[in-house]
């Protein structure tokens, strides 16, 4: 079933269908948990299914690997519960106090040259 969502043969939804599945969100584990989550196609299609053959054969992670992915997916859960305080704070200063706060695009320096003549 996972194979064939991540090939695009079947949406969630008709995996859903075709195999009975009752929850909503069951798929969409069974995906993270047991799929590739290479849905890009930037891999060859035969080699993104020979590696799942193989993935229970692969070289455990040391623990100095292990742990690097762990601080790389605490930051990136630290920065996502940051941008949400950020996003809370913009909405009671919004509710609140009336004052429209107006975001700029990401990419965009936040600082204004000025220039003194």
């Amino acid at each position: 079933m996972v194979e064939e969502v991540e090939k695009g043969e079947l949406t969630c939804k008709q995996a859903q269908h075709k195999y009975g599945i009752q929850g909503k969100f069951t798929v969409l584990v069974w995906l993270r948990k047991h799929g590739l989550q290479d849905w890009s196609g930037s891999l060859p299609q035969g080699a993104r299914y020979a590696t799942m053959e193989n993935r229970g054969k692969a070289k455990p992670r040391t623990p100095e690997q292990r742990i690097k992915e762990l601080e790389d997916q605490l930051r990136e859960a630290q920065e996502k519960e940051k941008a949400r305080l950020f996003e809370g704070v913009l909405d009671v200063i919004q509710k609140e106090h009336g004052v429209r706060v107006v975001k700029k695009p990401s990419g965009k320096s936040s600082r204004k040259s000025s220039s003194k003549g």
